[in-house]
């Protein structure tokens, strides 16, 4: 019968595991060297002083005073933030769906207006096959 372990049993288990890591230091720490443990000693030190900087940082946001209220920065962004922040790509692929679909419809209307210039004219069919008909398609029709 296989046993399903349970949230509790895990956080037991790593609570049993730090206690056993702690108790390891701490006995190997009482043998090193002076000098190193005071590197060691200095070197916590700044590292507490940093994550506490870094958690006051965190927890009170920045303010900048504005002439008329106050703006504050660093605050959770809200869900209206986010949309908003996406609003500015959603406008350029709209802009750039909108060109595109643009050069397409002038391109389109390019060739229309050549196909009608050929239906139009009397031309004979060997005119087609003539080397010169491409210049003669580029230059402008009275």
């Amino acid at each position: 019968m296989t046993k399903t372990r349970l949230p509790q049993d895990a956080e037991a288990l790593e609570i049993r595991f730090a206690s056993r890591l702690a108790a390891g230091l701490t006995e190997r720490a009482a043998a090193t060297p002076h000098d190193i443990s005071e590197r060691l000693r200095f070197a916590r030190e700044q590292a507490l002083a940093r994550a506490r900087e870094s958690r006051q940082a965190q927890a009170a946001p920045a303010v900048l005073s504005t002439g008329r209220g106050a703006a504050v920065l660093g605050a959770p962004a809200t869900w209206w933030h986010r949309a908003a922040s996406v609003l500015p790509l959603l406008v350029l692929a709209a802009g750039l769906l909108l060109i595109s679909e643009r050069v397409a419809h002038e391109q389109v209307e390019a060739a229309a207006e050549i196909d009608a210039v050929l239906l139009a004219d009397d031309l004979p069919p060997e005119a087609y096959s003539d080397p010169g008909f491409a210049e003669y398609l580029k230059s402008p029709q009275p």
